[in-house]
C-alpha cells in the first residue's frame, strides 16, 4: 500500500473482518459500588511509599466529603476514561461526590460524549504496526483502541448541535450543558458522565475544549455558516475562566481532586488569584488537594508542580494536600471505592453550581 493510501483510507480500501477482529474486546468500565475498597486502603495506610500516599490521599478526599462547607473539584487529564474509569466518574456525579469538573475536550468528547452516542472503546488484543492501525480507521491510546469512523460521527453530532443554537459566544460550560441536553433526548447511555452532569447541574469547563474531538466539529460549523453566509457561536475562554472563577468565590471552601495535570490542573488552580484579582482578597486557597500522576517534578511542567509548589503562587493550601506518583487507572477506583462505601456523600448538601449561569 502507497503511503498516500496508508494515510487516507477510502471505504474500499479498509479491511472490514480485519477492522472487526481488532474491535472485538470492549473496554468494562470499573464500577466503584461493586467492591469495597475499605479494608485494603486501611491496610495500604499501614505501608509505606506509594500505598500510604493513597490510603492518606483518600483520607483527605473523605475530608473533603465530610466538611459541609467544602465544595469539590474533579480535575480530569490523561485518558483514564478511555481506559475503564469512564463510570467511576459519573458515579461520584450521580452520588454528589463531586460539584463542578475541570477537564480535557479529549475526556468529555472523545471518551464520554462519544460513549454517549453508543460507541465504545476497545482493549488492544495485539499492537499491529500503527501504519495497519490507520488503513483500518483505528486510532490507538497506549492498549485501548477508538473506531475513527464513530469518532467523525461524534464530530459531526458536534456540529450538529453547534447548528442549533444561537449564533454567539458561549463558554465550554454553556456548550458541555447543550450536549448533556442532547444525551438527554438522543443518547444511548444512561450512565454518561455529560447527561449526568446536565441533570444534577454540575458544570464542566474544558479550558481547551477545541483541542478535542470536538474541535472538528466546531471547525466544521464555522466553514458551513461562512459558506452559508451566516453566523456562528463561538467559544469564550475568558467566560470559562470567569464562570469557574464565580464558582470558586461562591463556594469559599473548595478541595481539588486532579486525575494528572496539565491546563485543567492549572485553570482550576488559578480561580484563587483571579478571585483576589476581582478585589475578593478573603478568598481561601483551595484547603483540600489531590494530585495523581506519573509525571515527572523535576521539569518544571505545570503538570508535574507539586501542590507544595502551588501554595507559593497563592492556589493551594500545603495543611492538606496529597501528591500520590501512580498510574491512576490502578490507584483511583480503591480512591473512589472507599470514599463511596463510607458513605459521607449521603449527608452532603447538593450545590448545583450549574444554575449561577442561568
Amino acid at each position: 500500500m502507497s503511503e498516500d493510501l496508508a494515510t487516507h483510507p477510502t471505504e474500499d480500501q479498509i479491511d472490514r473482518q480485519k477492522k472487526a477482529e481488532l474491535l472485538s474486546s470492549q473496554v468494562e468500565h470499573i464500577d466503584i459500588t461493586s467492591f469495597d475498597a475499605r479494608p485494603i486502603i486501611d491496610a495500604m495506610g499501614k505501608m509505606s511509599f506509594t500505598s500510604r500516599d493513597l490510603a492518606r490521599a483518600t483520607r483527605i478526599y473523605n475530608q473533603m466529603l465530610e466538611d459541609k462547607d467544602c465544595s469539590v473539584i474533579l480535575v480530569v487529564a490523561g485518558s483514564t476514561s478511555a481506559g475503564g474509569c469512564m463510570d467511576l466518574y459519573a458515579e461520584m456525579v450521580k452520588s454528589n461526590m463531586v460539584d463542578a469538573i475541570v477537564a480535557t475536550g479529549a475526556t468529555i468528547v472523545d471518551m464520554d460524549f462519544f460513549e454517549g452516542l453508543g460507541h465504545k472503546h476497545y482493549q488492544a488484543l495485539e499492537i499491529p504496526d500503527d501504519k495497519v492501525l490507520r488503513s483500518l480507521y483505528i486510532d490507538r491510546i497506549y492498549d485501548t483502541y477508538i473506531d475513527e469512523e464513530a469518532l467523525q460521527d461524534t464530530d459531526h453530532v458536534i456540529a450538529k448541535i453547534a447548528d442549533s443554537l444561537e449564533p454567539k459566544a458561549y463558554s465550554s460550560r454553556a456548550f458541555i450543558r447543550e450536549m448533556g441536553k442532547y444525551l438527554v433526548e438522543h443518547g444511548k447511555k444512561d450512565n454518561s458522565l455529560v447527561k449526568l452532569a446536565y441533570e444534577h447541574d454540575v458544570p464542566i469547563f474544558c479550558p481547551a475544549f477545541t483541542d478535542s474531538s470536538a474541535g472538528f466539529g466546531l471547525v466544521k460549523h464555522q466553514v458551513d455558516a461562512m459558506h452559508r453566509g451566516g453566523h456562528w457561536m463561538t467559544l469564550d475562554s475568558i467566560a470559562d475562566f470567569r464562570e469557574l472563577t464565580d464558582i470558586k468565590i461562591k463556594a469559599g471552601t473548595t478541595g481539588l481532586l486532579m486525575i494528572g495535570g496539565g491546563v485543567p490542573k492549572n485553570f482550576a488552580q488559578d480561580t484563587v488569584v483571579c478571585a483576589e484579582i476581582l478585589g475578593h482578597e478573603d478568598v481561601e486557597m483551595h484547603k483540600y488537594a489531590i494530585q495523581i500522576t506519573v509525571a515527572d517534578v523535576r521539569d518544571g511542567a505545570c503538570s508535574s508542580s507539586t501542590l507544595q509548589e502551588a501554595c507559593s503562587w497563592g492556589k493551594v493550601d500545603t495543611a492538606l494536600e496529597q501528591m500520590v506518583f501512580a498510574e491512576a487507572t490502578s490507584v483511583l477506583p480503591l480512591l473512589a471505592s472507599d470514599a463511596y462505601h463510607r458513605g459521607a456523600w449521603k449527608e452532603r448538601e447538593k450545590r448545583r453550581f450549574a444554575k449561577l449561569f442561568d
